[in-house]
């Protein structure tokens, strides 16, 4: 399926729309949300990670609202058990039989709030769900609904009592990124705002509508020559000597369909290399190890990604003609 000229006019609007309705929210941080409404259409989950008090509840907040759907939050504490998150089946005494009582997870958009906080055991209840979209509980498989994006928050700086995200996990987060904290002019708008209640936001799209807008970027085109570009600056993190473990394909086919939704939202049926290199940081950089000797050195993860795009050639606008 291919993408009609009024269908990504349609797409990009909508998009527009989606971000402006946050951007009331969360002030001064339209790229971030951008990327965040990058990640649901394309059908991936978002972690945010970042200092205490940035906004990522707020945004994950307003991301739910925006969709109307339906959406449930999960506070990770170290207490939090796997039937916490996925629901539980009880034995009804005046039926005389077993039903099964849903968990959170079970919503379009769940917000997992400062994740890292849980057990590995009840983090490990999450991966299912992430990757398929379904739930097992006692030998029985229940779908989580479509769409369904899971929006992680973890803070960076408070490691007492947290338990680190394993390779595993992290591998299915579609996108990894950060607020940071506002400009002087934002955090004027927010200071002004104090007196009022708490912002929400009205709903913007269905969670059908939703869906057809991930049908609709999926049938954007991709050059030979683009997935070439991604196929090298994959295999390059493999084989740098910086990296104890390089981006996996689950990663290369991530930014894949991040940038064909990324290029709809601006109007384009049609990728160019420049979107892959908007987004390659956020989709791969949390997916790859950094070895130890080079992390002592002062490397980082988005500083080897960042190295990979200078010195990977991408191709030439002629060539893709």
């Amino acid at each position: 399926m291919t993408i009609s000229p009024e269908q990504t006019a349609w797409f990009a609007a909508t998009f527009r729309s989606m971000v402006e309705n946050v951007e009331t929210v969360v002030l001064g941080k339209r790229h971030v949300i951008e990327l965040a409404f990058t990640a649901m259409v394309s059908e991936g989950h978002l972690l945010l990670e970042d200092f205490p008090g940035t906004g990522k509840t707020s945004l994950a907040r307003a991301m739910g609202q925006t969709v109307h759907g339906t959406n449930s939050r999960i506070q990770f504490t170290p207490d939090l058990l796997p039937g916490d998150v996925t629901g539980i089946t009880v034995y009804d005494q005046k039926r005389g039989e077993f039903e099964f009582h849903s968990g959170p997870i079970f919503a379009n958009i769940v917000l997992a709030d400062e994740i890292n906080r849980a057990s590995p055991k009840t983090q490990s209840a999450l991966l299912e769900a992430m990757e398929e979209g379904k739930v097992t509980v006692d030998g029985i498989t229940r779908s989580t609904g479509s769409p369904f994006l899971v929006i992680a928050t973890q803070n960076p700086i408070e490691q007492a009592g947290t338990y680190r995200l394993p390779e595993a996990q992290l591998d299915r987060f579609m996108m990894k990124t950060s607020l940071g904290y506002p400009d002087l002019a934002s955090t004027i708008r927010i200071l002004e705002g104090t007196s009022t209640a708490q912002p929400t936001v009205s709903p913007i799209i269905t969670p059908q509508a939703l869906v057809g807008m991930s049908d609709l970027a999926r049938g954007v085109f991709v050059n030979p020559l683009v997935l070439d570009y991604i196929a090298r600056i994959v295999e390059a993190s493999r084989n740098t000597g910086q990296l104890r473990m390089g981006v996996s394909v689950r990663g290369a086919r991530a930014l894949t369909k991040a940038a064909k939704t990324w290029a709809a939202a601006h109007e384009r049926s049609y990728v160019i290399p420049d979107d892959v290199k908007l987004l390659a940081e956020a989709v791969l950089a949390h997916r790859i190890v950094v070895d130890p000797e080079a992390e002592f050195d002062g490397v980082t993860a988005n500083a080897v990604i960042g190295q990979l795009l200078l010195d990977i050639v991408p191709p030439m606008r002629s060539e893709l003609a």
